[in-house]
C-alpha cells in the first residue's frame, strides 16, 4: 500500500501505454496456454486427483483474468465521464449518473469510491454500482449507510476497518460479503486509505472494491478437491496396507527354498516369488502355495482372482483356504476345481478366477493336475522345455455346473516344473507367446542346481520389466 494520500499532492503519472500493452499481451497469451492445457486434462469426475487438477486450472484462469483486468485499467486510465455528466458538473444540484461497463466485461468486477468527510458527500464509479447491484441513478451510500448492504456477521469487520482508517490512518485491506437487492450474495475485497489535508487531518477516504466471488469460489473448490484427494490417498494407503497384511498372512511363510515332503526320496525342491505391479499400488489376487499332505503327497497351486484391493485379497484368502481344506480331505485336482467353481459362483461378491492345482506323489513321481482357465505348467528336462497339455477347464466363477478335467504326468529326477500366473511376462497377454518366452530359459534351468536358482533366473529376466498386473512364479525341482 503506498503512503497516505494528500489532498493537494499531484497525481502520479500513468505508466507507459506500450509497456502495459506488452504485459497485457503476455498475460493473455499465458491465459490461452493455461486454458489449452486445461482442456487437454481428462474430465473424469470419478478421479479425485483429476478434479483437484481442474480446480487448480480454473483458479489460475480466474487469477490471470483478474491480472488482465487490472492491467487494462492501468492502460486505459480512469473511466471518462460522458458529455452529459461533464455538463452536469456545472449544476451541483444534479448528480451525474455513472456509466457502468458491460456486465460481462472484466472491468465490471472492480469499482472505486471516495467519501468526503468535510461535506459528507460520496462518489461511486459505475463499476461499484454494478458490483453492489444498485441503481446507478440512486445516490451513493455514505460510510454510515454502507454497512446496510453487508451480511450481519460481517458488519463488525467492516466497521472496524473503516474506524481504524479514519481515526488511526490505517489502510483498509479486507473482505466482507454483501447482499444485492436481488438477494444474491457477493464477496467483496476492499482496499483503501485516508486522504489527508494540509493539516494532516483526514479529509476523505478512497477505496477500491473488487468482486472476488468467483475467485473465492474457485479457491474453495481447490481446497475441497484437495481434501478429497488426500482422503482418497489415505484410504488407498490404508487399503493397500490391509491388503498386504492379509496377503502376507495367507501366502506361505517360506521365502527361500523348501523341501516337500520333508522326508524320503524323490522330494521336491521348491522356491517361489511374488512380483508386484509397476503401474498400480494396489495388491492383486495372485497366490502360490505348497503343502505337504497327510498321505505323503505334495499339493502345488498357483492362481489369480481378478481385480485389486482388500476385497479381492480377502476373496483370494477364502479360495486358497478352501483349496487347502479340500486337498487335505483327499479331493483330487479335477473334483477340487469343480467345487471351487461352485464356491466362487455362490459367493456374495461374484468374481472370476483362474488356477492350476497339482498333486505330486513322490513314490511314483506322478503329477496329477487340473486347471481352470490358467496357463499350463511348463516342464523342463535335459535343457529343453515344453508346455503340458491342459485338460478341460474354464475360469472359476464363469459358469455354473462346470466340470473340470484332470491329467497326469510322470516326472523324472532333475525335472523342473514352472507354475506361474498371468502377467509374469509383461506385454504378452497370449498364453503361447508368454510360454515361448519362458521356455527360452531352458538352458539356464539346466545349469541351475536348485529351485531358488531357477526363480532367480526368472526374476532377472522379467522382474525389472514394467508390468500392468502383479504375478507369481513357483519352481518345483525333482530331486535327482
Amino acid at each position: 500500500m503506498p503512503p497516505h494520500l494528500s489532498a493537494d499532492r499531484p497525481a502520479a503519472q500513468p505508466p507507459s501505454r506500450g509497456s502495459v500493452e506488452a504485459l497485457i499481451t503476455q498475460t493473455r497469451q499465458l491465459k490461452g496456454d493455461v486454458d489449452a492445457v486445461r482442456r487437454d486434462t481428462p474430465a473424469d469426475g470419478s478421479d479425485p486427483q483429476g478434479r483437484w487438477q481442474r480446480a487448480l486450472y480454473d483458479l489460475a484462469l480466474h487469477q490471470l483474468s483478474d491480472l488482465d483486468e487490472h492491467l487494462a485499467q492501468l492502460r486505459d486510465g480512469p473511466q471518462r465521464l460522458p458529455e452529459a455528466s461533464l455538463a452536469a458538473e456545472a449544476v451541483p444540484a444534479v448528480r451525474a449518473v455513472p456509466t457502468a461497463p458491460r456486465r460481462d466485461s472484466l472491468l465490471s468486477r472492480v469499482g472505486s469510491a471516495e467519501w468526503n468527510l468535510l461535506n459528507d458527500e460520496a462518489s461511486w464509479s459505475g463499476e461499484l454500482y454494478q458490483i453492489l447491484g444498485r441503481d446507478p441513478a440512486a445516490d451513493p451510500l455514505t460510510l454510515d449507510e454502507l454497512p446496510s448492504l453487508v451480511l450481519d456477521e460481517d458488519r463488525p469487520k467492516l466497521t472496524a476497518m473503516v474506524t481504524d482508517c479514519l481515526i488511526d490512518a490505517k489502510p483498509i485491506d479486507g473482505e466482507f460479503r454483501i447482499v444485492r437487492p436481488d438477494g444474491g450474495v457477493r464477496t467483496v475485497h476492499m482496499m483503501g486509505e485516508p486522504v489527508l489535508d494540509a493539516d494532516g487531518s483526514t479529509a476523505s477516504m478512497w477505496a477500491v472494491l473488487r468482486d472476488v466471488s468467483e475467485l473465492r469460489r474457485s479457491q474453495r473448490t481447490v481446497s475441497e478437491t484437495h481434501d478429497s484427494l488426500q482422503r482418497h490417498r489415505h484410504h488407498a494407503q490404508s487399503e493397500r496396507r490391509l491388503a498386504v497384511e492379509l496377503q502376507e498372512a495367507v501366502l506361505p511363510p517360506w521365502r527361500g527354498s523348501l523341501r516337500l515332503p520333508h522326508q524320503g526320496p524323490q522330494a521336491l525342491d521348491l522356491a517361489a516369488h511374488y512380483l508386484p505391479s509397476s503401474t498400480s499400488a494396489l495388491i492383486g489376487g495372485d497366490w502360490y502355495d505348497a503343502l505337504e499332505l497327510s498321505d505323503g503327497d505334495t499339493l502345488l497351486s498357483v492362481g489369480d482372482l481378478t481385480g485389486h484391493g482388500v476385497t479381492v485379497t480377502s476373496g483370494m484368502a477364502m479360495l486358497l483356504g478352501a483349496l487347502r481344506g479340500m486337498a487335505v480331505a483327499g479331493t483330487q485336482p479335477g473334483q477340487l476345481m469343480t467345487w471351487l467353481n461352485q464356491l466362487l459362483d455362490a459367493s456374495v461378491q461374484p468374481a472370476l478366477g483362474s488356477a492350476v492345482c497339482c498333486r505330486y506323489r513322490p513314490e511314483s513321481r506322478t503329477l496329477t493336475w487340473a486347471q481352470a482357465g490358467h496357463p499350463a505348467p511348463l516342464l523342463f528336462r535335459d535343457g529343453t522345455g515344453r508346455m503340458l497339455n491342459p485338460p478341460d477347464g474354464v475360469l472359476l466363477g464363469a459358469t455354473s455346473g462346470a466340470v473340470y478335467g484332470q491329467a497326469e504326468e510322470t516326472l523324472a529326477p532333475g525335472d523342473v516344473l514352472l507354475l506361474h500366473t498371468d502377467g509374469l511376462v509383461p506385454g504378452r497377454r497370449e498364453g503361447t507367446a508368454a510360454a515361448h518366452r519362458l521356455l527360452e530359459l531352458a538352458p539356464r534351468f539346466d545349469e541351475a542346481r536348485t529351485a531358488q536358482e531357477c526363480v532367480r533366473a526368472v526374476v532377472e529376466e522379467f522382474g525389472e520389466t514394467e508390468r500392468e498386473d502383479d504375478a507369481c512364479v513357483m519352481i518345483a525341482r525333482v530331486a535327482p
